[in-house]
């Protein structure tokens, strides 16, 4: 029996610094890693495959998700994983000032990608947990503006503070700085959320085992397996995202690649300031406008305009690779094209997953189970990315993947969505899925 929830401190004290923890962890590891990686000179295919490898935290997290309920409290777990997040980040600080500073920065980013997929699971639970239906609705939007805000906080300030620090103390000991700073901002939230977060979490399944949750998951997969056409819907989600993940690794490193090897030889900074400015932005912009487009159009009928649109920056990255603009004026108003066109398309497959993959009798599993296949595909397209570009040279690699995109739209014909106002059966009494990343 579910305890019944305690009055606790307005959400808005809790809410924003839980999601802004969330995004800045995931942040750190799957975007900033491999630009200051990149700056280290370290090679592209190095760069795609162990970051890609570092993701597959995030894809495969639906199956220890159900232990986590075995756990009495999620407040005990978001702190811990807040705290153990903040001492990886104080270690990838002392890592980089060693002999073998990649291996073991590698290292620490593994702990830190799965400390964070677990927060992730811990993060959403907690918030379900601790509001009703109502309350989720009206802080949803303060859930995704500061998850997002941490986006712009490590792509535009931390970069920006790192192009800087680079060019006064060297490349090592501006991101040892930058880590030793992380550290601190992330212990700091931590001891605050410790104080700040709703306490009366245990969300009541006191009959729970670990045998009990082992079935249970086994059954979820199983039902999930047992859909109709279930095969290809995966490879609908896995093509959708195959040139996204290829072109996603491979464009910023495109940016900061020197100009004599076929980059625009931008700076750390500018490209901070850049990808952290006009690119959220217009990621932000892109993605609530997708939402209307396909609320007013039904997923059916936008589907091909929102893959479409997901050719969108592979169309530019290759337009950026044959012209080499000098002028940042040029190049922020591409990003601004390619981060919107991204935004936009990218509702699609959010929108597939919950309207297609996910209805049934466990809905919120299924939902978890198709994300888990999306982030999949993204880091399988990532992990081969540098060694397609490496073989390919910039150009014909952007080339590439608008021809990588062709295959989603011609799978189209074959994918059956529902039609506008169909009815999509829902697990009984399950919240809806909180998606942030």
């Amino acid at each position: 029996m579910t305890q019944p929830r305690s009055p606790v401190a307005s959400p808005i004290r809790w809410v924003p610094t839980l999601y802004f923890v969330q995004g800045m962890q995931f942040f750190v590891v799957m975007l900033i890693a491999g630009l200051m990686f990149k700056n280290m000179g370290v090679a592209n295919d190095q760069i795609a495959r162990w970051t890609g490898l570092l993701g597959l935290a995030w894809a495969i997290k639906p199956l220890w998700s159900p232990f986590l309920e075995l756990a009495r409290s999620k407040k005990l777990i978001v702190v811990a994983m807040q705290f153990t997040g903040s001492a990886g980040l104080a270690l990838m600080a002392l890592a980089l000032q060693l002999p073998m500073w990649f291996a073991a920065s590698i290292a620490v980013l593994f702990v830190l990608a799965y400390a964070s997929a677990t927060h992730d699971i811990a993060c959403d639970g907690l918030y379900m947990a601790s509001l009703d239906a109502r309350q989720q609705a009206a802080y949803a939007g303060w859930q995704g503006a500061f998850f997002n805000a941490s986006k712009f906080l490590t792509l535009g300030g931390l970069l920006v503070l790192a192009g800087q620090l680079e060019r006064s103390m060297g490349v090592m000991n501006a991101w040892s700085v930058i880590f030793a700073l992380l550290a601190v901002l992330l212990a700091l939230l931590a001891a605050y959320n410790a104080y700040a977060l709703p306490g009366t979490l245990n969300t009541g399944h006191a009959e729970l085992t670990a045998a009990s949750v082992l079935r249970t998951l086994r059954e979820v997969i199983a039902d999930f397996l047992r859909k109709p056409g279930i095969w290809l819907m995966v490879l609908f989600i896995v093509l959708f995202r195959f040139a996204e993940g290829q072109v996603q690794t491979i464009g910023p490193l495109f940016l900061i690649e020197a100009r004599d090897k076929g980059g625009l030889g931008l700076s750390t900074e500018q490209v901070g300031g850049v990808y952290g400015t006009v690119g959220t932005a217009a990621f932000l912009v892109g993605s609530i406008l997708g939402g209307y487009f396909t609320s007013w159009l039904s997923l059916r009928r936008a589907m091909p305009i929102l893959i479409i649109a997901m050719a969108v920056p592979n169309v530019t990255f290759y337009y950026l690779s044959l012209t080499l603009p000098q002028d940042m004026f040029h190049v922020g108003a591409a990003i601004a094209v390619e981060m919107l066109g991204y935004g936009f398309g990218f509702v699609g497959m959010i929108l597939y997953i919950m309207q297609v993959v996910a209805p049934g009798k466990f809905q919120t599993a299924h939902y978890a189970l198709g994300s888990g296949v999306m982030q999949l595909g993204f880091i399988f397209s990532k992990t081969i990315s540098g060694d397609i570009q490496l073989a390919m040279g910039y150009q014909s690699f952007f080339l590439w993947t608008i021809v990588c995109g062709a295959p989603a739209l011609l799978l189209l014909f074959l994918v059956k969505i529902p039609a506008p106002g169909a009815a999509t059966p829902v697990e009984p009494g399950a919240p809806e899925p909180v998606a942030t990343n």
